[in-house]
């Protein structure tokens, strides 16, 4: 059975809201204003026809994007809003940093989306599956763990797109039956570093054929499931004008362009300050432009990561001392005695916020916090715990650093009263 409803708005997760009688109903890849044949699946939905066209629906310049209306297939979910023009996702993610803030009754200066250009995301993780003597390699469908057989890409950088086919040949080595390969590729000075988990133990013949099919073919190294199985050289990043050897399947700031406008941010912020913690600082993005002026403390739980931070500021010239602290900090937040040894702080927690960081903050005398967030909606929870504590909200900057999908990520700069 299918029904005709109407789109009102578009949700945080890129999504199409009708609001009817039994609730809200989310159909991807529609439009406010759209009238759509759908097909429900509880509180979800598969569009099967657009009835009538929002004005502003635009064909997706991707081949992969879904749905393929009718036919019970979806496109790839690697993106979400391809069926507007790009400025218009940009203003999208602008007014779901907007919404979020308003439901916390926070007002301050929203300043316009900074947003990466096409094809800029060094970081990619692919999936892969056999099917038979097939393999499936590509990313998710919306919604779904069916994965889509990508032959291209607009949103990762060109030295990747370039890669699919080499990495369709390793996933078909790598891959085992009723098991999903995940292969995390990242773009670095020295190659590719390609992370694998889920191919199990990898036979000697087959790491054979692994070394024979990656010679030559610009990749620095391949770990799976933890062993080396490829390494021409080490994999070498520029963060934060520092060179860091990343760990494998490291986490970071996905485009380098976006990185740059997060830092600025921040560095602005921070300047004139003395002594800086960076909270979950990863692999140091901001604890190296906060060091080129102040004394850092950089706290992160992932040892890898924080290892190669740590290396990374041993062979660095340019920076004040940098000083490194393994810490839950989701469990065990620095405490307000902690906090008094420092002028400024990063925060840039992952998506769920720290909402125990952010009180233990209120509970401070620091005065000034630059909060980096890829979430608008726990961003306004601990935003709003940070001014009810006597932080003046300054300005929110949101960032397009995941181009054609939903995530928004913003920065906030707060100041004592």
């Amino acid at each position: 059975m299918s029904d005709i409803v109407d789109i009102d708005r578009i949700g945080h997760r890129g999504d199409g809201v009708a609001e009817t009688p039994e609730g809200p109903l989310f159909v991807p890849y529609t439009l406010a204003g759209e009238r759509v044949r759908v097909e429900r699946r509880g509180r979800r939905a598969e569009a099967v026809e657009i009835v009538e066209a929002a004005p502003g629906r635009v064909t997706a310049p991707c081949p992969h994007f879904g749905p393929r209306l009718g036919a019970h297939q979806g496109g790839c979910g690697g993106c979400a809003l391809q069926m507007l023009p790009i400025e218009e996702t940009r203003l999208l993610k602008r007014r779901f940093v907007v919404d979020a803030l308003a439901k916390s009754g926070l007002e301050t200066e929203i300043r316009p989306t900074f947003g990466a250009p096409f094809g800029a995301r060094r970081r990619a993780v692919f999936s892969a599956t056999l099917a038979g003597r097939k393999i499936l390699f590509g990313f998710h469908e919306r919604g779904s763990r069916r994965i889509v057989d990508l032959t291209t890409c607009l949103v990762v950088r060109p030295t990747i797109v370039s890669a699919l086919p080499l990495l369709r040949r390793l996933a078909q080595i790598l891959a085992r039956p009723k098991r999903e390969l995940r292969l995390t590729v990242l773009e670095t000075r020295s190659g590719l570093d390609i992370a694998g988990e889920g191919a199990g133990a990898v036979p000697a013949a087959s790491a054979a054929r692994i070394a024979e099919l990656l010679a030559g073919q610009g990749v620095a190294r391949l770990v799976v499931d933890g062993d080396i199985l490829f390494q021409l050289e080490e994999p070498q990043l520029e963060v934060g004008g520092v060179n860091v050897s990343p760990p494998p399947g490291a986490f970071l700031q996905a485009c380098r362009e976006s990185e740059a406008a997060m830092g600025r941010l921040v560095a602005e912020h921070c300047a004139g300050a003395k002594r800086v913690a960076d909270l979950f600082s990863g692999l140091g993005t901001f604890s190296f432009i906060a060091g080129r002026t102040a004394r850092v403390t950089a706290v992160e739980a992932e040892g890898a990561a924080l290892a190669a931070l740590a290396n990374a500021v041993r062979g660095a010239e340019g920076l004040k001392p940098v000083e490194t602290l393994a810490r839950d900090l989701l469990r065990f937040p620095l405490a307000p005695n902690e906090l008094s040894r420092f002028d400024a702080v990063i925060l840039d927690p992952p998506w769920d916020g720290a909402r125990a960081q952010a009180e233990s903050l209120a509970a401070s005398k620091v005065a000034r916090i630059a909060f980096v967030s890829c979430n608008p909606a726990s961003l306004a929870r601990d935003l709003r715990i940070l001014v009810d504590g006597g932080y003046r909200l300054k300005s929110v900057t949101p960032i397009d650093q995941f181009v054609y999908s939903a995530e928004t990520e913003a920065v906030a700069l707060l100041e004592r009263e």
